[in-house]
């Protein structure tokens, strides 16, 4: 029997974890019963009013996912009065970027940053921000190590690459997977890239000894969810996660072995660009061929929908960010930081759900809901 390497979690647990450590709201007490306490509450109600400033610091501003974070920060910052800085990365890979957004933060004096990490790369410029006062939320996953920041607000990563992975082992019903991954980098460490890809793998049953490694995983074997089988991993390719490294990156892999009939892709913009290669090469998709992913944006679900992507794990950036803007507002006017509510306790979980219209018995790592459903709750 398989044993997963995260804990089960409830639907909307996120939620309950709001509501217990009070980052939903900023609740501000105080009475007059006398001129001490009067004193005591307007002084509160200064500090109250004063500007935070916090800084939004992103991987890039043109993927949809990251677009639709900037958003809900920025609602959320102009409901409650957060100063908010908005900044991004050149492109993916672009460590120095961000390391300069940090270092800008830090000299501006700011309350507090919240990051979605390029690589490990920043964690040093991260440190630095910390002993400088500021309050580091990082955001869509737990960095490597997870104590590198403040707090995070992310999905469980790792969990909805293993929802993927039980998704299209139950769908092969014990037919050999051959296998393509479509991963980020090949040359640094990323939690969200190697969790995604390794849950998947776990999810379909397939060993992983090192979780933060991405080769780690024997290229053949057997898999042992559902009906299980035998696989063969026939490439690993770094795409950038843009639809262009989609496209050259499966021609690669189909060059290496033209039978592969499960595609795995880092999140739907590198899906839609191996779909092209995929269909160019022959392969009806959803027949021949399974692709799964990970993100849950609009153009994502209702590609499910069409039966483009056979299944997706959905997140919600705007609530990260959104929650995340909060909870630094709260701090910066004495606050408590928000408690963990993740299964390993390391993060702040905001929920995933697994997007598909043809259901497989074997999924159990999320709740399994319609392409209808996951574009009502898309974003982008």
């Amino acid at each position: 029997m398989r044993t997963s390497f995260t804990k089960r979690f409830t639907k909307n647990r996120f939620l309950s974890g709001l509501a217990a450590t009070g980052v939903a709201a900023l609740i501000l007490t105080g009475c007059a019963a006398d001129a001490t306490e009067t004193a005591t509450e307007s002084d509160a109600a200064v500090v109250a009013e004063e500007t935070v400033a916090v800084s939004l610091i992103l991987k890039n501003l043109t993927n949809a996912f990251f677009v639709a974070m900037e958003a809900g920060a920025k609602e959320k910052a102009a409901e409650i009065g957060v100063d908010l800085t908005v900044g991004a990365a050149k492109e993916e890979g672009d460590d120095q970027g961000q390391i300069d957004l940090i270092e800008a933060a830090i000299a501006q004096g700011q309350a507090g940053i919240l990051i979605t990490p390029m690589s490990t790369n920043v964690n040093a410029a991260i440190t630095k921000a910390r002993e400088a006062g500021l309050f580091v939320i990082a955001l869509d996953s737990p960095t490597e190590p997870a104590d590198i920041v403040s707090s995070t607000f992310a999905t469980d990563n790792c969990l909805a690459g293993e929802a993927i992975g039980e998704w299209a082992a139950g769908k092969l019903d014990g037919e050999k997977a051959i296998i393509a991954q479509l991963v980020i980098f090949d040359d640094r460490v990323v939690p969200v890239d190697f969790c995604r890809a390794n849950g998947f793998l776990m999810g379909m049953g397939i060993d992983v000894p090192v979780l933060e490694e991405m080769d780690s995983a024997a290229t053949t074997g057997n898999y042992t969810t559902g009906t299980g089988g035998e696989y063969e991993i026939v490439c690993l390719e770094a795409t950038g996660a843009n639809e262009e490294g989609g496209r050259s990156g499966i021609e690669r892999c189909l060059a290496a072995n033209p039978d592969i009939n499960v595609v795995y892709t880092i999140n739907e913009p590198t899906a839609f660009g191996a779909n092209v290669a995929l269909e160019a090469a022959g392969k009806v998709i959803g027949e021949d061929v399974f692709v799964v992913s990970v993100d849950g944006g609009l153009a994502g679900v209702t590609a499910v929908k069409a039966g483009q992507i056979q299944a997706t794990a959905q997140q919600y950036p705007l609530r990260m960010a959104s929650f995340g803007i909060e909870a630094i507002y709260k701090i910066a006017n004495g606050g408590e930081p928000p408690a963990n509510t993740s299964a390993n306790g390391l993060f702040f979980d905001t929920g995933v759900a697994l997007c598909t219209d043809d259901p497989q018995d074997s999924v159990v790592a999320a709740d399994q809901e319609t392409a209808d459903y996951c574009i009502e709750n898309a974003w982008g």
